[in-house]
């Protein structure tokens, strides 16, 4: 059996065709204390996952590194993503590196870029799982059990729709999501759409029409 990931990634552009208003995190400035907490359906216990957002950030990508999400265990990062100085997405705690499958900008203009990427862990290779215990963080990289963050790798922009599944979901579902540009279906581990949200410092939770 093989450990495996998807994302799926969406820059720029927020705003799509359609009636359906979906929550999302404004945070206006660089910040070590401007972050939320986001409360699972279901513990982080994953072997395997798939995991969906949204943002939309003005720093450019020479600037600096930018956290995109983060689950942290008392201990230990368990899951950090990354965009790295040149536009890349990184996990350090996946160690291989991601395959990029198909750009589909085209299939939704208002993006300046969107793209699906995999990667799996084979038979033989040490695994990584997902250790349950932890908190999700949006906006900040914490160095502690929330705490130690650095203001120059906070997140500075827009961010929305994440959604988390404890499975590799089908290639039909990916690209249903893909070519509509909104959520097909909601995470089983984390539900953007009820998900229980707590706020520190100066972040605003507005409603956008998806």
């Amino acid at each position: 059996m093989r450990l495996s990931a998807v994302l799926l990634f969406c820059a720029a552009s927020l705003t799509l065709a359609g009636g359906v208003s979906v929550r999302s995190l404004l945070f206006s400035s660089e910040s070590a204390s401007n972050f939320v907490t986001v409360q699972p359906q279901k513990p982080l216990d994953l072997s395997a996952f798939t995991l969906c957002l949204r943002l939309a950030t003005e720093l450019k990508m020479e600037q600096r590194e930018i956290i995109l999400f983060a689950y942290r265990t008392k201990y230990y990062d368990e899951l950090n993503l990354w965009r790295e100085l040149d536009g890349s997405v990184s996990c350090l705690q996946w160690p291989l590196p991601f395959q990029v499958l198909c750009d589909i900008t085209q299939a939704c203009p208002d993006y300046s870029l969107m793209f699906l990427i995999k990667k799996s862990v084979s038979r033989g290779r040490k695994r990584h799982n997902v250790r349950s215990g932890g908190q999700i963080i949006i906006g900040q990289d914490p160095d502690e059990y929330l705490g130690g963050f650095d203001a120059n790798q906070s997140f500075v922009g827009e961010i929305s729709d994440i959604n988390l599944w404890s499975n590799v979901l089908p290639d039909t579902v990916i690209k249903a999501m893909a070519d509509n540009g909104n959520t097909v279906q909601t995470g089983d581990v984390i539900d953007w759409s009820v998900a229980n949200l707590e706020v520190t410092g100066q972040v605003n939770v507005v409603n956008r029409d998806m």
